[in-house]
């Protein structure tokens, strides 16, 4: 997939973003976005990571888990929206999970399937189309280059901006959920896209 290198309709505009996948050699970029996303006052709800976990990993941690999500890694892919000073303004990821294997909150998975995670936009950057952008070219790389049949994700059920997000977006809840680990008493719902 190429990619998507529309030209701005207004100078800063969102269109003037190159929404795409990550390369390897990019893990300093892909590092400094994470950390930005585990200090967001949101990140509890929205990680299973925490900042002061992650900013102790050495550079291999992050070199390897760039590459494991690189432009050609067929079951897992990082899409950044890239500013036109380079910067990049968010992120997602798509985790491939086979039938048969087990999902990602217990449970076997009944069919192939994409699974979205570590959802962020920066928040300068909210509220412009950015996240709209990033979850198309994710569901399209998910559907046309790993074959998934279904795309899914998880939220937190006090999570209400992102759940919003994703209804506006196509997806509806399942009806599955999950309890969050280390967190018992919360929940973490299962969406699903239609259509689109």
């Amino acid at each position: 997939m190429e990619p998507d290198e529309r030209p701005a309709a207004a100078e800063g505009g969102v269109a003037a973003y190159t929404i795409r996948s990550i390369r390897a050699d990019e893990w300093p970029a892909a590092k400094e976005l994470r950390l930005a996303a585990l200090q967001d006052p949101v990140a509890h709800l929205a990680f299973l990571e925490t900042y002061e976990r992650a900013v102790e990993q050495p550079d291999s941690f992050w070199r390897e888990r760039a590459a494991g999500a690189a432009e050609g890694v067929k079951d897992r892919q990082q899409v950044v929206a890239e500013a036109p000073d380079g910067r990049w303004a968010g992120s997602v990821v798509v985790l491939v999970e086979e039938a048969g294997s087990e999902g990602a909150f217990g449970g076997v998975n009944l069919v192939r399937q994409g699974h979205l995670v570590a959802v962020y936009v920066r928040p300068g950057e909210r509220g412009r189309g950015l996240a709209e952008r990033l979850f198309a070219y994710a569901v399209e790389w998910a559907r046309e280059v790993a074959g998934v049949e279904r795309v899914r994700l998880f939220v937190d059920e006090r999570n209400g901006l992102a759940e919003a997000f994703y209804r506006r977006f196509g997806f509806v809840p399942t009806g599955e959920s999950a309890p969050v680990p280390g967190d018992p008493g919360a929940r973490e719902l299962e969406f699903v896209l239609v259509g689109n």
